[in-house]
């Protein structure tokens, strides 16, 4: 009679709390937002509007961490939670993100401060929020993982949004505007010029 064999740990990765926001695309195409609340670089846990299926493939394209794809392990109360499919050099890179950005949470920064602050040549742009509602804005500064921009409106911290073609979310109300942390990293150089609109 041959031994049974131990059941594999269900975790290979610790998981870090941390919150991203992002969309997802199930496999029908259709693609919604959500609000990751914990990972690893082997899985993951988010809230979502739509769950699909246990074993439906899933594609993710999260702030600061990029794409992402696996599949569906099981439904929790709000959402659902995953596997990530990746290479050990994906994962390590995964692993590296994680650590940033939950050490970020901790010490509460709602943004990279390292990068280097410019004013940018043509300072006026657009600020358009998730009601398509439109408004003109000034960058007072500009790097290349976030803005301070002077606007007549104050949407609610974390609220999606688009500082002219570049996509991002509010982390700070300030006295005559708001702070926008950009999803994706900016190229330095494009930047001197304003924001790409």
């Amino acid at each position: 009679m041959n031994p049974i064999p131990p059941r594999p740990e269900r975790r290979r990765f610790q998981r870090v709390e941390v919150t991203i926001h992002g969309r997802y695309m199930l496999q029908d195409r259709s693609e919604y937002p959500c609000r990751v609340t914990n990972m690893s670089p082997g899985d993951l846990s988010m809230t979502a509007e739509k769950t699909g299926a246990v074993g439906e493939r899933v594609v993710a394209y999260l702030d600061h961490v990029g794409r992402i794809e696996g599949v569906i392990t099981r439904m929790t109360d709000d959402g659902f939670a995953m596997t990530i499919s990746a290479s050990e050099r994906k994962r390590d890179k995964l692993a590296a993100q994680l650590t940033w950005l939950a050490n970020r949470h901790e010490l509460n920064l709602p943004e990279d401060r390292r990068h280097e602050r410019i004013i940018p040549n043509n300072p006026l742009t657009t600020l358009r929020l998730p009601d398509d509602q439109q408004y003109r804005c000034r960058i007072v500064d500009l790097s290349v993982s976030g803005a301070a921009i002077q606007v007549d409106v104050k949407p609610e911290l974390e609220t999606p949004v688009f500082l002219g073609a570049v996509r991002g979310r509010v982390v700070r109300h300030l006295d005559n505007g708001i702070a926008v942390e950009f999803a994706v990293i900016q190229e330095h150089d494009a930047l001197q010029d304003g924001i790409p609109v």
